[in-house]
């Protein structure tokens, strides 16, 4: 068992990016929390799925990320729990999912709520766990950002310009938590799952997928474990990496190389 702590927000989905890190941690023997906002029930599901696989402990912590005191109430619960958190997940997110061209879906309101979550939230979780990441060695911050980051697509305008004020903001971080805490975002693209297949549709869903497929060099799509493992590596592997936006995409944003004529 490892004395090791990873710390994930917004980790409560039935098949998201989060439980999916927070499952993969406990799988090796790492002490882990669940975080969550609403859904006491779904939280002590994935910390009974956590226990079962093996992980040296799990907290069960409810805090909102956009309210400051409750990010550092859970900072503090982890700090007088275990005094050290070597990996930050901040994975919380919200969208609506609308039509880029549709400029009436959105309401000021709506770019407000998602920019508050995907933006403020991880600021916010990441100023509170501050003294606690410096004070462990090798720590590590990963955000859950998206291609919509970089490309303007994603599912509404809101979302993307989210995701790239979140890049923008981990290239930041990565300069005022060095030398001592390393931060990097991972970029996914399309991941598979209820979230999507909810948002969009299952017709839509799967068109959009096989799209996906049928354009990438890799002919694949995410699932949440991809990004659990992106997260395992940046956490344990590449000790001076830092500032970086990982584009896991299945090289969907080189297109396949042209054919040759003879």
């Amino acid at each position: 068992m490892s004395e090791q702590v990873c710390v994930v927000t917004g980790s409560t989905g039935s098949d998201g990016t989060g439980s999916a890190t927070v499952k993969y941690f406990s799988e090796r023997g790492w002490r882990v929390v669940v975080n969550y906002s609403r859904s006491v029930e779904a939280a002590k599901q994935v910390e009974a799925e956590c226990r079962k696989l093996g992980a040296a402990d799990v907290l069960n912590i409810q805090a909102d990320v956009t309210s400051d005191a409750d990010c550092r109430r859970m900072a503090q619960t982890v700090a007088d729990k275990w005094g050290r958190c070597d990996v930050l997940v901040n994975n919380a997110a919200t969208t609506k999912f609308v039509a880029h061209k549709n400029m009436d879906g959105l309401s000021g309101e709506d770019f407000q709520n998602i920019f508050n979550i995907n933006v403020t939230g991880v600021y916010l979780v990441t100023r509170a766990f501050e003294t606690l990441l410096k004070s462990t060695p090798r720590a590590s911050v990963a955000n859950i950002s998206s291609m919509a980051g970089v490309q303007g697509g994603g599912s509404c305008m809101a979302y993307g310009a989210s995701k790239a004020a979140l890049n923008a903001m981990t290239l930041s971080l990565a300069r005022v938590l060095a030398p001592q805490v390393r931060v990097n975002a991972i970029l996914p693209g399309f991941i598979s799952g209820e979230w999507l297949t909810n948002g969009m549709g299952k017709e839509a869903y799967e068109a959009f997928k096989q799209g996906w497929i049928k354009a990438s060099p890799l002919e694949s799509v995410n699932d949440p474990v991809d990004i659990a493992e992106t997260v395992w590596w940046l956490a344990t592997g590449p000790g001076k990496l830092t500032g970086e936006l990982i584009h896991l995409d299945n090289g969907h944003r080189l297109g396949k190389a042209p054919a040759l004529k003879k």
